[in-house]
């Protein structure tokens, strides 16, 4: 049960960042980036509360064993990386921008976020 409420968290998460990421590139553009961004990142930020506390209750369960895990210091190298590149969108106000470096930093982000779901998948193979 714990794996599904890590799974929907991812899914609210990503789902919510790529709809947000459409509209920095220019589809929808009917409809208000603030507006679209509140919904979409409230969202976003309600599904990675969800995949950070379940993630952190699976941890718990083997701290050991993860933390020699590759895959696993590597997915938490890549949440750290995506926060900073958060941090940096928003700092930038890159939605009231809407420029080549908004959609940049949107991309990257949505790569890492595929990073982090790989290294998730493969933290059970190591």
């Amino acid at each position: 049960m714990l794996e599904v409420v890590h799974i929907t968290g991812i899914a609210l998460l990503l789902g919510n960042l790529v709809l947000l990421e459409l509209r920095v590139f220019g589809r929808g553009a009917l409809l208000p980036v603030r507006e679209l961004a509140r919904l979409s990142l409230t969202l976003a930020a309600s599904g990675f509360c969800l995949a950070a506390a379940s993630g952190l209750l699976m941890f718990s369960t083997q701290p050991y064993e993860l933390l020699s895990n590759r895959a696993f210091t590597l997915k938490m190298l890549l949440l750290l990386i995506a926060g900073c590149n958060a941090a940096l969108f928003h700092a930038r106000r890159s939605l009231d921008k809407l420029d080549g470096t908004a959609r940049v930093l949107m991309l990257t982000s949505t790569l890492i976020w595929l990073g982090v779901l790989t290294c998730g998948r493969w933290i059970a193979y190591r």
